[in-house]
């Protein structure tokens, strides 16, 4: 026998020593506690194939219905009842893998179907089915992007998002994080402002500090008052200034507002524009608001959460003309551009690192500065979380499919359904619109044949106030669209119409309007 062989003899006769011992090791079992640790607690092929199955699932009753406009779009039951329906509780043992699966088609089947063609309930809706797999991906990765060494694809991912959002806003650098929503970006610039002028309160906190105003429009997001409060700035230290009829800010008031706040004695710091308010889609003038914050030496933040998306429109990005010289600007993916929620950046134009500075707290655990790789990378400490989820990745997914010009071209179409649906209403007896539409909301009031005779009185704005939540409660149980109501300044209940999504046609906005006077008729 060659030494060749005989090698191979031995090696095959250790490695089948290593597979016996191996064996044998499984064979006797090492207690713990009471616990036996030999091999996985998981039984893998159950797993596997349960995963399967869900996805089969999602795949027939989500994702191929998406356009399915003979599909309802909820199946309205009461709380109550819901969850008599529903087999709620969790018991001492596991379910049944079939158990299992007919309570994710029950989720399903229950549950409102905001990728419905006729769901136009909120700032978000529609299937992008790229920033689908995308998030399928990231779920089943599960991964948390604070450093380079457990998330290196997400981290560059987002860093090559945000340099790309940053070019839309038009500057030329700048800096940015992925939060979790518009309200939490907006309340991290807000602290960020505050930390600009006022370094000191992250190590002292609030006792050293005069007393700090800020001002907003009065159509602001509510997430405005709600940072205030959370960090102790206090809601009365939040100065609503006047828009105009059109729920724009308007500039001479804001200046007004300052002279009468360092009056008091107050100082200010903040300046919140909004570009695409939640109720009427107004867009506030940015480069007048701006002029008045270089003058004061204010910080401007832009709350561009819902219209920032028109940024990636040619034709319409004039909307949020000025908003270069903001210092912050928060955008929501996930609303026109449809990334899936939650997908929030905070967009900071200053390069000096100042979210750093402000937000980090440099844990040795994660943040160790002798890594062996660039630790510039390790971006996580910019964030008020630890745990962060990759938004960016599927927004990028969904650039990298449709290109700067298939983004444009979803902007362009849903403000374009905007317009036909406007000019149909102005058509038909009956509808009535607020105002001309900036954006996509298109805000109006249905007026039944038994109000139509009667003078526009306190008793006919009574009764016609009745009407919306009427028929939306008519609606939701036939479960043939969703659009969402709200009184609005002064204003009774109108419907709040908005257009987002690609699945959404033509026909879907004349059955709207078709709709609603069939749920109105005999009022």
């Amino acid at each position: 026998m060659s030494h060749a062989c005989a090698s191979d003899c031995q090696a095959t006769s250790q490695g089948g020593t290593v597979q016996k011992e191996m064996t044998s090791s499984k064979k006797s079992p090492v207690l713990v506690d009471g616990v036996v640790l030999n091999g996985p607690q998981t039984d893998v092929k159950a797993g596997e194939k349960f995963v399967e199955e869900a996805c089969r699932l999602v795949m027939e009753e989500v994702v191929l219905k998406a356009t399915d406009v003979s599909e309802k779009v909820c199946e309205w039951q009461p709380p109550e009842q819901l969850r008599q329906l529903l087999d709620l509780e969790m018991r001492d043992t596991g379910e049944t893998q079939d158990k299992l699966l007919k309570l994710c088609q029950d989720v399903i089947h229950f549950s409102v179907k905001t990728n419905h063609p006729r769901f136009f309930n909120q700032l978000y809706a529609g299937l992008d089915y790229y920033s689908l797999a995308a998030r399928i991906i990231t779920e089943a990765l599960n991964p948390s992007i604070y450093t380079y060494e457990v998330s290196p694809v997400f981290l560059l991912v987002e860093e090559a998002v945000l340099k790309k959002m940053i070019e839309c806003v038009g500057w030329k650098e700048g800096d940015g994080i992925f939060n979790p929503g518009g309200s939490v970006s907006n309340m991290c610039a807000m602290n960020l402002a505050r930390y600009r002028y006022y370094p000191d309160v992250k190590e002292k906190g609030l006792s050293g500090l005069p007393r700090l105003v800020l001002f907003t429009s009065a159509e602001c997001h509510y997430s405005m008052k709600k940072a205030a409060s959370f960090l102790g700035i206090g809601t009365q230290n939040v100065y609503f200034v006047e828009t105009d009829g059109r729920g724009k800010m308007i500039p001479e008031e804001l200046e007004k507002r300052i002279w009468q706040a360092r009056k008091e004695g107050a100082v200010p710091f903040l300046v919140c524009a909004t570009s695409g308010t939640t109720v009427l889609g107004a867009f506030d003038p940015l480069d007048e608001i701006a002029e008045i914050c270089e003058r004061h030496a204010l910080w401007l933040h832009v709350d561009a959460s819902w219209g920032g998306s028109a940024l990636v429109s040619r034709k319409y990005r004039q909307l949020l003309h000025g908003i270069h010289r903001a210092d912050s600007v928060a955008w929501n993916p996930h609303k026109m551009l449809m990334a899936g929620i939650q997908c929030s950046a905070l967009l900071v134009k200053d390069k000096s690192d100042l979210l750093k500075k402000c937000y980090s707290a440099k844990a040795t655990y994660l943040f160790q500065q002798d890594k062996f790789y660039d630790v510039s990378y390790d971006t996580g400490d910019k964030s008020i979380q630890c745990s962060r989820r990759p938004d960016a990745f599927k927004f990028w997914m969904t650039w990298k499919a449709l290109g700067t010009l298939g983004l444009e071209e979803r902007v362009n179409r849903a403000l374009a359904l905007s317009r036909y649906l406007v000019d149909e209403i102005k058509k038909r007896e009956g509808f009535k619109l607020l105002m001309e539409p900036e954006y996509t909301n298109i805000c109006f009031w249905y007026i039944p044949p038994s109000l139509r005779e009667m003078e526009e009185g306190p008793e006919f704005w009574e009764k016609l106030s009745l009407v919306a939540p009427a028929i939306k409660e008519r609606m939701m149980k036939k479960g043939s669209l969703m659009v969402g109501y709200q009184p609005h300044r002064g204003k009774v209940n109108f419907f709040r119409q908005v257009v987002i999504s690609p699945q959404v046609s033509r026909e879907d906005m004349d059955f709207l309007l078709d709709e609603i006077e069939s749920l109105g008729r005999g009022m």
